[in-house]
Formats: structure tokens, C-alpha cells, sequence
């Protein structure tokens, strides 16, 4: 397996990944199956907020592994802040995780419930410099990460996402996303769980205080084709279709979750 191509398949996906990137057998990894009898009311966790400016939205783009939104984060434009945090973390992108039908997606499970998909709101400590110097640091990173499931009444703020997807069809599209604010994503009620873990893809630096909503968003059947017809395979290549980009649960090893909420 070569060091730059990592992926979702038998010959690059996820039981492979350590044979690259060692991080990926740490005691520390993501995602992790959450598991209510375990998880442990903290009523010392504040609540958590978030201040988008929507100017910052700058790209959507298709890398072959996920659909990623950018951010610009040169400065406190964007910021997540409360909750388990101390200090303002900048936004710096969002991307998703999906499967290849409504019954498995997300990364993290919840009491044995696979979500269709999820989102991840990645955010960095800007006390540590820049991005890849946050990296190296165990308060480097803060990911919100929303849970999607199929249902009747979709969120239409997943729209927007989704309509530029024809845009970006194939892998190394890139397209102008501007005018956004991701907290429009956000479900009604602000309970979330936290632990800390790693980055799901490789190098999984274990950086990552991950607050996961409890609440999911709802997304359409058609939303989620729409995700689906995505591949991951270049302009002038042979459609590959881009689902089943999730890493599965990790193990625990200890760590303990904390919930906002009883």
C-alpha cells in the first residue's frame, strides 16, 4: 500500500491503514461505538456555541474520499466555543461520511444505531500557531459531528451542500461555495457527548475533542442519492461510485464518555 493512497477498499482501507500510519493503532482512535450504559453525566459541561461568518465559506470539492466544504480560517472569523473546550477553535472545513444504503454511514455508532451518514465540523486551537502545528497537540482539534438520518421531513439546509454536488461529480472538482453558514446544520437541541479521539482518516492524530449531537438531522432518499452519485474516480475514467467512506468503531480502550445530557 502506498503511502499516499489510502482508502475504502479491501487493498487500502481501513484494517490497513497502520501499516503506513502506525497512529491508527493508538489508544486513542476514532470513531467508537458509544454505548449509553457507559456513558457517564457530566453537569460541569457547559454548553457549547458557535459563531459562523458566512463570508468564509470559499470551496466545495470532491478529493476522491469525501465531499469537503473550506473555510477561511487566517483569522477568528468562524469559531466554536464552550462546551468541554477552553478557548475559540477557527473553523476550517466540513465534510461528510456516508454508506451505500440508508442502514449504515456514519462513523460513530450509538447503542448499535448506524445513522445513514455524518457530519464533521473540524476546528482548530489557533493558540498552537497553525493547523498542522494543532496537530501534534492533544487540545489541537474540535470536531461537532451531526448525525444524518433518512426520513420525511429533511432539513433544507442540507440543500445547499447538495445542489452543488453536480459540480464536483468527479474526483479533483473543486467549485466556488460562498455565502454559507454551517450553523444553519445544526438540530434544535444542543446535547452532545464527548470524548477525546482522533482524526478518522489517515495520519487519525489523536487530537481530536470530539462533541457528537445527540439529535440527528433528517436528509431526504433523494439527498442521499444525490451524495451517492458522486465517484471517486477522475473526470475521464470509468464512474466509481464514492459511498462507504467510514472508518468502523475503534476500540475504547478505557476512555470514558461524557454526556451533557441524563
Amino acid at each position: 500500500m502506498a503511502q499516499s493512497v489510502w482508502g475504502y477498499d479491501s487493498d487500502n482501507g481501513p484494517e490497513r491503514w497502520h501499516e503506513n500510519y502506525p497512529m491508527a493503532k493508538g489508544d486513542k482512535q476514532s470513531p467508537i461505538e458509544i454505548n449509553s450504559k457507559d456513558v457517564r453525566h457530566d453537569s460541569s459541561l457547559a454548553p457549547w456555541h458557535a459563531s459562523y461568518d458566512p463570508g468564509a465559506a470559499k470551496t466545495i470539492l470532491n478529493n476522491g474520499r469525501t465531499c469537503r466544504v473550506v473555510f477561511d480560517d487566517s483569522f477568528d472569523r468562524s469559531v466554536l466555543r464552550g462546551g468541554p473546550l477552553t478557548g475559540a477553535y477557527r473553523l476550517r472545513q466540513l465534510h461528510l461520511h456516508w454508506g451505500s444504503s440508508d442502514d449504515h454511514g456514519s462513523e460513530h455508532v450509538i447503542d448499535g444505531v448506524k445513522y445513514a451518514a455524518e457530519l464533521h465540523m473540524v476546528h482548530w486551537n489557533p493558540k498552537h500557531g497553525n493547523f498542522a502545528g494543532a496537530l501534534k497537540q492533544p487540545d489541537g482539534v474540535a470536531v461537532v459531528g451531526i448525525f444524518l438520518k433518512v426520513g420525511k421531513t429533511p432539513k433544507p439546509e442540507m440543500k445547499r451542500i447538495l445542489e452543488e454536488i453536480d459540480n464536483i461529480k468527479t474526483k479533483g472538482k473543486e467549485a466556488p461555495f460562498q455565502h454559507f453558514d454551517p450553523s444553519i446544520l445544526f438540530p434544535k437541541s444542543r446535547d452532545y457527548w464527548t470524548y477525546h479521539g482522533s482524526f478518522t482518516t489517515p495520519p487519525c492524530e489523536e487530537c481530536i475533542t470530539w462533541i457528537l449531537l445527540r439529535e440527528p438531522i433528517e436528509v431526504s432518499p433523494d439527498q442521499m442519492a444525490k451524495l451517492r452519485s458522486l465517484s471517486k474516480s477522475g473526470e475521464n475514467e470509468a464512474m466509481n461510485p464514492l459511498v462507504d467512506n467510514w472508518r468502523p468503531p475503534q476500540p475504547v480502550k478505557g476512555r470514558v464518555v461524557r454526556a451533557s445530557f441524563k
